[in-house]
């Protein structure tokens, strides 16, 4: 049985491009022998740390209700991520970065001992032999050109996922959507026909 971890981030429901190829994704890796866990993290958000629960999401003993609650929350996030054989992530751009939502369930997820490790050597992801698909989406162009340098989504994202060990990682860019509907509807075809290709025999052997 393959696991695959959907986690959809756009607060924009069905007028998300990010959401609608991410459905594409899934429903070419979805057929027998496939379970799908979804976790919808812009309609149903994840609570945000706060100074009670923070210490006890990171692995401290929870005490007050709040700690316990949030502590049983992260538990299963971490499991389902850990049980997952594939990740899919749908992240718009909102002011150059990820949605909070999206940073919320990382908040949840690193955690030492569990996703990841200290040693001499450093850091080390516990979370290995996974891949990803990450769908960006954009309004801008910012994997080329002067734009680059404002990109907080991309290398915030790999570097987030690659700490817990997640390092086969394809990003599925749909960028310049802001720039008309003509451009918009071409950027989106062309992002369906990546899916198409990526999830061909790469992903297919994984199922």
């Amino acid at each position: 049985m393959t696991k695959v971890l959907v986690l959809n981030s756009s607060l924009s429901g069905d007028a998300s491009a990010s959401r609608a190829l991410v459905q594409s994704v899934v429903e070419r890796l979805d057929g027998p022998g496939v379970a799908i866990i979804a976790r919808d993290l812009g309609a149903d958000p994840i609570p945000h740390l706060t100074p009670e629960t923070v210490d006890t999401v990171r692995g401290a003993d929870p005490v007050t209700p709040s700690q316990i609650e949030a502590r049983a929350l992260a538990d299963g996030l971490i499991a389902e991520l850990k049980s997952a054989d594939v990740l899919v992530i749908g992240a718009p751009m909102y002011n150059f970065a990820i949605p909070t939502g999206l940073k919320a369930w990382f908040d949840h997820v690193l955690r030492a001992g569990e996703t990841f490790k200290y040693s001499e050597a450093g850091p080390e992801g516990l979370v290995t032999g996974k891949k990803a698909i990450v769908v960006l989406a954009r309004g801008g162009l910012y994997s080329a050109g002067p734009a680059m340098a404002f990109d907080s989504q991309e290398p915030h994202l790999r570097t987030l996922l690659g700490f817990m060990g997640v390092t086969d990682v394809t990003f599925v860019r749909a960028e310049k959507l802001g720039f008309g509907p003509a451009v918009r509807d071409q950027v989106m075809d062309d992002a369906k026909a990546e899916i198409a290709a990526l999830t061909g025999p790469r992903f297919s052997a994984a199922a």
